[in-house]
């Protein structure tokens, strides 16, 4: 089960993830959560990872399609407060030089 908690800084839409970005309940609820974002013209979206506990194959897959949604609706996603497993996931399924990753909130709002 995945959480999404939305808030608004700005021009970017902060999405507050909590729990498992994984095929079915939670990567499905995330590309839901983005489709209406775009639909209402909301495309520079970072995505809080701090309460994210695991992603599977279904769940970067479903961040790559999310990278490309924005780009096209020019837009922009990024990363922050990704932990160890996260980030090692990402390394290990070779997409992580593609994301826009940063340690904190702050860093990536003032980017």
């Amino acid at each position: 089960m995945l959480n999404i908690q939305k808030r608004q800084n700005g021009e970017t839409t902060i999405l507050d993830l909590e729990g498992n970005v994984i095929m079915g309940g939670g990567s499905a609820a995330l590309r839901e959560a983005i489709a209406q974002l775009v639909k209402d013209d909301q495309t520079n979206v970072l995505l809080n990872f701090q309460n994210v506990k695991y992603i599977d194959s279904s769940g970067t897959g479903e961040i790559l399609s999310i990278v490309n949604l924005l780009n096209q609706n020019g837009g922009r996603l990024k990363l922050s407060n990704l932990p160890p497993k996260i980030e090692e996931v990402f390394t290990l399924s070779s997409i992580l030089p593609i994301l826009d990753i940063y340690d904190d909130e702050e860093s990536a709002l003032s980017k």
